[in-house]
């Protein structure tokens, strides 16, 4: 038990000393791995490696002279994604509080994590009352209308990853079929936008349409849910148009005004 417990304060220990190393870069700039070790109270060799391990995930590279070291890109990609998910949520929230007025009903941003959708913002319209909140849950890509527009427009083979595995059933009417879900994914590319019916839920229905960045990916996805007997099949229509158009000023206000086809670019 000792034993345990000592290699967990030690692996403890070398992420604070790992976050360290880059919280000297960032505020240094350029250090040596000599340098590193009298900042960090550590002996060379101890610095050497952290510093390995850091360049080994692209978040610390070697300068010019190759004497030093500096923040890599991998910093970058990890600020990056949270720069984009915050401007998601700030862009969409104007748009998607007017479209929760014009509908009625639940209004929700999701973004790609992993292998399921995040939401990540929630504008409740004047028929939602007492509106569960979704913001900060996660939930299955293959049975929610956000899951299936991130799923369709998800880098190649995201799906085939997704069904190494059986897909959960949450009622009757959940596509569990990889073929049957694949048709679907395809019908959404083409239309504009993906609809789940008593698929995650029982009595829930909601209709999803993608979020597209200044390079043309999607980014993340928006929803109108509400009881189905709210939104019926007939309403769907004219429910997914208002969502595409909401959908489509919040890709702009990000940069994206598609290509030349006038057609949203996929990833």
């Amino acid at each position: 038990m000792s034993n345990e417990l000592e290699k967990d304060g030690a692996a403890v220990q070398s992420v604070d000393r790992a976050l360290s190393v880059l919280a000297l870069l960032a505020r240094h700039g350029d250090l040596g791995v000599s340098e590193l070790a009298a900042e960090l109270g550590v002996h060379r060799s101890t610095a050497f490696r952290l510093v390995m391990t850091l360049e080994m995930h692209d978040l610390v590279e070697q300068t010019a002279d190759r004497g030093k070291y500096r923040l890599g890109v991998g910093v970058i990609r990890l600020a990056g994604a949270t720069t984009a998910r915050l401007d998601v949520v700030q862009e969409s929230r104007a748009i998607g509080e007017r479209l929760a007025a014009a509908v009625g009903e639940t209004v929700n941003v999701a973004i790609l994590d992993r292998d399921e959708a995040l939401y990540v913002d929630q504008m409740a319209g004047p028929s939602a009352l007492q509106a569960y909140n979704w913001a900060g849950r996660r939930v299955a890509l293959h049975a929610t209308s956000n899951g299936k527009v991130l799923l369709a427009h998800a880098p190649a083979g995201r799906l085939k990853e997704l069904a190494a595995g059986p897909l959960r059933s949450f009622t009757e009417r959940t596509v569990t079929d990889v073929r049957r879900l694949g048709e679907e994914l395809d019908g959404v590319r083409a239309r504009g936008y993906a609809i789940a019916v008593d698929e995650l839920e029982i009595g829930l229905t909601a209709v999803a349409a993608p979020v597209f960045n200044v390079e043309g990916v999607v980014v993340a996805s928006m929803s109108v849910s509400g009881p189905t007997f709210r939104l019926p099949a007939e309403r769907l229509p004219e429910v997914a148009g208002q969502v595409m158009a909401a959908a489509e000023r919040i890709s702009s206000r990000l940069g994206w005004h598609g290509n030349e086809n006038g057609r949203p670019l996929t990833a």
